[in-house]
């Protein structure tokens, strides 16, 4: 809720509550002149001409993309390895284009970014356009086709104009990493419906609806198509000033094993990542603390916090045909902290 700030508590528990910018991977809200702007699409290879997305309340100017024709498998006959460069082949592989939601800054802009670095065309959409142009431009520095979008991923009907816009764009979409999220820090004491529904909205409804959307053209692209949903070693137990956002992460986990059920016949997998503590913008101002960081790090088996590559990089392990035989299931990628203890 604007202006409402919640306290931080001792460095010496995990519960962090953090000043109401509720969007970490979706990167913080953009003020209301902010989203009428039109803003310039990153340039790639490609002279075509511009596109346009429609965005909640917004409707920028899309990039110039290189289509890019990807090769997809028609079977769902197994991968069979040749050897250590059919590997690295199959980490890229399917070449089909992923949309990565909250793709401004944090986990969503390194997924981005690995993608690319194996020759995987992205889309990027996230609520900050400024962060989304530059996530496409680094990765349209790597040759791979790009798109991005100003989208507020809990408007539903937002997302059904742009997931078809974003195909075009691309050629084909047969990978999908929802990495968009809200923290809504507040206890069950203080919070109420507008924080809760922002919460949910965010980062399990969108999840849904942008799936239902995708059916038709994981189908288009073929087996091998995967998504991967980012949730939180905060879905896996409780914290006491995360109200919202762990019932958000716990019930993503439901909805990840749901799909993967649904979708395994049409040959796509549905995987989640649990991170646990991230240097992500959100989670930045915390160390800042005196003692915050040094109190994570030394209930970390590793005795550290994670980058967002090292979060990406197992996403792009589970969109790829490297994974070609997980589905329904969640990895915890937080340096063993919960193999030791709680949160």
């Amino acid at each position: 809720m604007p202006g409402r700030q919640a306290s931080i508590r001792s460095p010496s528990t995990l519960s962090l509550t953090l000043p109401e910018r509720n969007r970490f991977c979706q990167t913080s809200a953009m003020s209301p002149a902010a989203k009428k702007a039109t803003p310039r699409k990153a340039a790639t290879k490609s002279s075509g001409p511009a596109k346009k997305v429609t965005a909640s309340r917004s409707t920028p100017r899309k990039a110039t993309v290189k289509k890019v024709t990807a090769s997809r498998s028609t079977t769902n006959k197994p991968v069979r390895s040749k050897g250590s460069g059919d590997a690295a082949d199959r980490l890229g592989s399917p070449r089909s284009g992923v949309l990565v939601t909250g793709g401004g800054s944090g986990i969503g802009r390194a997924t981005a970014l690995a993608l690319a670095d194996v020759g995987r065309p992205v889309a990027i959409w996230d609520v900050n356009g400024d962060g989304a142009e530059e996530t496409a431009a680094l990765c349209a520095a790597a040759g791979v086709a790009t798109d991005w979008s100003v989208i507020d991923v809990a408007d539903t009907a937002a997302v059904g104009k742009a997931v078809p816009e974003a195909v075009r764009a691309l050629g084909t979409i047969g990978g999908f990493v929802h990495a968009a999220g809200v923290s809504g820090p507040m206890s069950v004491d203080f919070i109420d419906d507008d924080l809760w529904d922002s919460v949910l909205n965010v980062n399990v409804r969108a999840a849904v609806m942008i799936a239902r959307e995708l059916i038709g053209p994981f189908a288009a692209a073929g087996p091998g198509s995967a998504m991967v949903l980012i949730s939180s070693i905060e879905g896996l137990f409780g914290s006491s000033m995360l109200t919202a956002y762990c019932a958000s992460k716990g019930s993503l986990l439901g909805v990840m094993r749901s799909i993967a059920h649904r979708m395994a016949s049409d040959g796509t997998r549905v995987n989640a990542v649990c991170p646990g503590a991230v240097a992500t913008p959100m989670l930045l101002p915390a160390f800042e603390l005196p003692g915050y960081r040094q109190a994570i790090e030394e209930r970390t088996p590793l005795g550290r916090v994670s980058m967002p590559e090292e979060i990406a990089r197992p996403i792009r392990f589970l969109l790829s045909d490297e994974a070609s035989f997980i589905t329904g299931t969640h990895l915890v990628v937080d340096g063993g902290m919960t193999s030791i203890t709680a949160i």
